[in-house]
């Protein structure tokens, strides 16, 4: 755990408590009412904090984000489509055993067209990655699990902007390419129990877990999906 994924899990769980309502209740309660709530769950070590100050510092561009949304809802008092599942998967390969799972943030109905857009709620303050997977994972699990179109996607940098901002979805067949591609490598290095790093050095990604392995790591409990839950010393 550290304090900028605090934050963010902690935005995203009270928007997302937002697309279960009818569009007239979702802001009756205050946003920061319930953000300062959502706080109590994370606060101190629990969210990877280290310091009162720094607490103070992520909490208050939290309680911002929430006030930025209050001034400018845009798709908050939209109509939404809520995925049932509490976890979205699919079989990406029923034949080679692998599953695609994955949380959407927002599904914005848009009844002229009887299609949804995919928002995504962005709590950080960097761009995302033109490469990165978050697109083609979001376009599989969104086609695959529910029963809308697919009309587009946004980014919502709360950070700084009063409205989300389009981003280009790749194709179904594209993002199914690229995944399984992927999948089908990860499915054979775990079979084999042999995954070879590309980078001499270890990379960011796997550090963390290291540090927690040789004991330099400090146990704070179980978070979601029933994780253990570390902060680095």
């Amino acid at each position: 755990m550290q304090p900028a994924l605090a934050l963010g899990q902690t935005v995203h769980s009270v928007l997302e408590s937002l697309s279960t309502l009818v569009v007239e209740d979702r802001l009756k309660e205050s946003l920061v009412t319930k953000f300062e709530k959502a706080w109590e769950e994370i606060s101190g070590k629990k969210g990877g904090f280290t310091t009162i100050e720094e607490e103070e510092k992520y909490k208050k561009r939290g309680i911002e984000m929430m006030e930025r949304i209050i001034k400018n809802p845009g798709p908050i008092l939209k109509k939404a489509i809520k995925i049932r599942q509490d976890l979205p998967y699919f079989w990406l390969s029923e034949e080679q055993n692998i599953i695609l799972c994955g949380k959407l943030d927002w599904l914005e109905y848009l009844e002229n067209v009887d299609s949804i857009r995919i928002i995504d709620f962005k709590t950080g303050k960097f761009d995302e990655d033109p490469d990165s997977l978050q697109l083609p994972i979001y376009i599989l699990l969104a086609t695959n699990c529910q029963t809308k179109k697919v009309y587009g996607a946004q980014y919502w940098y709360l950070n700084r902007d009063i409205q989300p901002v389009d981003v280009v979805l790749p194709t179904v067949e594209d993002a199914t390419k690229r995944i399984l591609e992927i999948a089908r490598t990860v499915a054979l290095a775990r079979k084999l129990e042999r995954f070879v790093c590309t980078r001499k050095d270890g990379c960011p990604a796997c550090m963390p877990y290291e540090m927690v392995v040789a004991g330099k790591a400090e146990f704070i409990g179980v978070g979601g999906y029933n994780q253990d839950t570390y902060i680095l010393q």
